[in-house]
């Protein structure tokens, strides 16, 4: 390496010339306007089309947000129609509950005005039969002591005993009546 060094410095010091008359300044000058030229243009061009990606993606964001908050809403929206629901599933079993204990009572009430009424008609009928039957052993009372008198009126009563009898019966008749 030392050796293209010395190299280079003795071609430089040979050639003694200025550094703008040589070929090479200019076509570097000349590649470097010319890469200025293009690159303010291309720079230009970059740049909006990055400027235009720039402001797509930030649309994107802002949509990616509008529609996160407007999620979010929705989400609040279910939560509280799911809440709500929740309450009023809840406030409907317990009234069912306070429906089924009213129905309940109704019933047990209803059963015991039935049983009661059934054991009043009972009671009637029990009554009644009674009664029947206190007037059939009546009946039956009246028809024995009946046939009973008769025999006994056959038997022991004399003509003058009974003209006795319906001359008493006579005098008592018109206290009777009155």
């Amino acid at each position: 390496m030392q050796a293209f060094a010395a190299e280079t410095a003795h071609g430089a010091a040979e050639v003694g010339g200025a550094f703008y008359t040589e070929a090479e300044f200019w076509v570097a000058l000349a590649f470097v306007i010319l890469v200025a030229a293009i690159a303010r243009p291309v720079f230009r061009t970059v740049t909006t089309g990055l400027d235009s990606r720039a402001e797509t993606i930030r649309r994107q964001i802002e949509e990616a947000q509008q529609l996160r908050e407007e999620a979010q809403e929705l989400l609040a929206s279910y939560e509280r129609k799911q809440r709500d629901a929740a309450k009023e599933a809840e406030r409907m079993l317990e009234q069912a509950h306070v429906e089924a204990k009213n129905v309940s009572e109704r019933a047990v009430a209803d059963l015991e005005r039935s049983l009661k009424r059934r054991e009043q008609m009972a009671i009637d009928r029990i009554a009644q039969a009674e009664a029947a039957a206190v007037a059939e052993v009546r009946g039956i009372a009246v028809d024995v002591a009946l046939e009973a008198t008769r025999r006994i009126l056959e038997n022991e009563m004399t003509a003058k005993r009974a003209n006795t009898l319906i001359d008493v019966a006579i005098k008592e008749l018109p206290e009777k009546l009155h």
